[in-house]
């Protein structure tokens, strides 16, 4: 097996898990406000998470700010530096969540985002097969 075939093999896998994602799992998170008792108002909490295509969700709890980003690391350096000069907060939900804010992340990765997805559809079909 060459490693292009490894390659096809580990996305069409992707594709297909994605595909059959259960539709409660796509709903967006319900952004609720944070529990007094565990963050201060004062604080700027950060949602951080995955959305339904796998890429990387940095949004503000109360929705003034958010962005895409391909790593983790820049999703909490983004948070970081919207709070700037004070620290935040920052929430890991369990669940999947999208966007629901301008993207002020990465600006090309909705162009990345949309070839991934086109290449995610090709390799479900020839999956198909």
């Amino acid at each position: 097996m060459t490693l292009q075939m490894c390659e096809e093999a580990a996305m069409a896998a992707i594709a297909l898990q994605a595909a059959r994602r259960r539709p409660e799992a796509r709903q967006a998170l319900a952004f609720k406000s944070l529990d007094p008792d565990v963050v201060s108002t004062a604080i700027p909490a950060f949602f951080i998470g995955r959305n339904g295509g796998g890429l990387w969700v940095a949004r503000e709890a109360n929705g003034r700010v958010g962005g895409l980003f391909l790593f983790k690391s820049s999703a909490i350096d983004f948070a970081k530096r919207q709070s700037a000069p004070e620290r935040c907060a920052l929430v890991f939900p369990t669940e999947t969540f999208e966007l629901d804010v301008e993207n002020r992340g990465n600006p090309l990765i909705l162009v990345t985002a949309h070839v991934l997805d086109g290449v995610k559809r090709l390799l479900s079909r020839k999956a198909a097969r």
